[in-house]
């Protein structure tokens, strides 16, 4: 093989090596949905008879009676590929003048629950825009 045929080859294996690298790594610019299940898969969310709730901030509500448990799902937040956290029951809690198919509250009780809701896409659901926002 003469010099450049061998400076050639030397390149182009290079080049493979490093696209190799970088197709292992994944497209940090994807959603998160479409990439592994990093921190960012990792947001509040709850599954509870069957629907998934998405975490609502700033907004005032009134947690009321017990519902049973919600469930978070596994994901990876350890950015290790296959490393998942375990499944995380919390207490869901009703939340005053809406159907507990919209929204819900979880936490450890009643008064520190944070709010959840089901999403239409990316909408917020209407009933949840007319709760007041927190100041």
């Amino acid at each position: 093989m003469n010099r450049s045929r061998c400076l050639r080859a030397t390149i182009l294996a290079c080049l493979m090596l490093s696209s190799a690298a970088c197709a292992e790594k994944g497209d940090e610019t994807a959603a998160p949905e479409s990439r592994d299940r990093g921190t960012e898969a990792c947001a509040a969310r709850y599954v509870y008879e069957g629907r998934d709730y998405k975490g609502i901030a700033n907004r005032q509500f009134t947690a009321t009676s017990k519902l049973g448990y919600a469930t978070q799902p596994p994901c990876n937040d350890t950015g290790k590929g296959t490393e998942f956290r375990d499944l995380e029951k919390k207490n869901a809690y009703r939340v005053s003048g809406i159907s507990p198919t919209v929204a819900i509250a979880v936490g450890e009780n009643a008064k520190t629950a944070k709010l959840f809701a089901v999403y239409s896409g990316s909408q917020i659901p209407e009933e949840i825009k007319e709760l007041g926002k927190n100041s």
